[in-house]
């Protein structure tokens, strides 16, 4: 071990059997950090083996169609005051997406371009977000088998952000993240991915989750522990998060499905249609397309995709990484088509969690370009559940992409027909600015 500076870390009881972390640098890969299981000390934790832990501390199905022990009518039900007070430091957990040690794992994440499928991305992030939050909430003898007595589900995607440098395909990345904020029933999960570059590590993105604590059996809110943050960055960080949360609740009451557009924005859209009139025609009712520009009714692509039981996640429910890079992947694509060239995502925005998605649910996607500025797109996708018995359908997310062409033409700037249509350009860019 004298090539090896280690630091452990004693986890709750209810993960501390599964493994202990271990930070390990090494004197040839400086910075080099990876995760190491208790049983294979020189290994490291991949994001495949956290999905493998979350099943056993859950109590998942893993072979579908098997019995599963249904949740105990009496559990144990906890107040936060009930809960132990935590830290940060508490919940601080890494992992490693095995690209350059593992050649089958980067078969899967390596796109044609020579470069990362962003949509396998999303779905680690996904994964990795609940292992914190049970991190963070785990706490001991509060069943006898070790299971966790509440269920935690990703509630919204609040921002990702990504550097400008690519990913590259063939070397490992590094996952850390931990809880940053925590109310009564959510908390705030703030994670980085890093990797070697030039002898250091080099941040790839930051992305803010935040996660709801459910009681399994009464499918009501569950409490989750106080985080008390300890000195000024965490206390920075802390703030942050309370900030966010009301900044989420300020959004959520100026949306456009509540309220009407402010004064700029209604001058803006009456702007973009007077653009769009036949001046020889000295009509309302013609309309004709500016030059470099689009109708985004002419933008609208959509797909549809049966919900098999291999996308379910820990709760036999569609897993919300899934259906993230099922909407990245159509985003993508009607982004390409638009503006003829390779589109880079530069940051995911706003992915509200509505509903959850039934195994053999029938889900339709819809992308659109919402706005556009310079190089810039921003891309919506509708998604929504059909009962093919009653073609009833119900919202289950939005989600936001915001990508870039890198190239110094200007995308075609798309124009809004409708009034409908200008309510989801003034969506845009409120997401595109936010």
């Amino acid at each position: 071990m004298s090539s090896f500076k280690v630091g452990l870390r004693i986890l709750p009881r209810t993960i501390q059997k599964i493994t202990l972390v271990r930070t390990c640098v090494h004197p040839t890969l400086p910075m080099t950090a990876c995760l190491c299981t208790s049983s294979k000390p020189q290994g490291f934790t991949t994001i495949k083996q956290a999905r493998a832990m979350l099943e056993e501390l859950v109590g998942a199905q893993k072979i579908w169609g098997t019995p599963t022990e249904a949740p105990s009518q009496s559990l144990p039900s906890f107040t936060q005051e009930d809960l132990p007070m935590r830290t940060m430091k508490d919940s601080y957990q890494e992992a490693v997406i095995p690209l350059g040690s593992n050649p089958h794992t980067r078969e899967k994440y390596i796109n044609f371009y020579d470069g990362i499928r962003f949509g396998r991305i999303l779905e680690d992030l996904d994964t990795f977000a609940v292992l914190i939050s049970y991190t963070h909430t785990t706490h001991d003898d509060q069943t006898s088998d070790h299971k966790s007595p509440i269920a935690i589900v990703t509630a919204l995607v609040d921002r990702i952000e990504l550097e400008e440098h690519p990913i590259a395909p063939d070397k490992d990345i590094l996952m850390s993240g931990h809880v940053t904020w925590a109310g009564k029933s959510s908390v705030e999960v703030t994670m980085h991915l890093k990797q070697e570059h030039e002898g250091s590590l080099r941040q790839l993105l930051v992305a803010r989750f935040v996660m709801v604590a459910r009681n399994p059996v009464t499918k009501k809110s569950g409490s989750v522990n106080k985080l008390k943050p300890v000195g000024p960055e965490e206390e920075r960080l802390f703030e942050l998060g309370e900030s966010n949360k009301v900044k989420r609740q300020l959004e959520g009451e100026r949306t456009l499905l509540k309220t009407p557009p402010s004064e700029e924005e209604r001058q803006l859209i009456h702007d973009l249609f007077l653009q769009t009139l036949d001046t020889s025609a000295a009509s309302f009712r013609v309309r004709v397309k500016p030059d470099n520009s689009e109708w985004m009714e002419k933008t609208l692509l959509k797909n549809l995709t049966i919900c098999f039981p291999e996308q379910r996640n820990l709760y036999n429910k569609i897993f919300g990484g899934f259906l993230m890079r099922k909407a990245f992947e159509l985003a993508w694509t009607n982004a390409a088509m638009y503006c003829k060239s390779r589109p880079y995502v530069t940051a995911v925005d706003d992915i509200l969690f509505m509903k959850p998605v039934e195994v053999g649910s029938v889900l339709f996607l819809s992308s659109q370009v919402v706005y556009t500025s310079g190089s810039m797109l921003q891309m919506k996708v509708h998604a929504e559940v059909v009962n093919v018995v009653d073609c009833t359908r119900a919202t289950t997310n939005n989600f936001y992409f915001t990508f870039d062409t890198r190239l110094k033409e200007d995308v075609k700037t798309v124009i809004p027909h409708s009034y409908a249509e200008s309510m989801l350009y003034l969506d845009g860019k409120r997401h595109f600015e936010s």
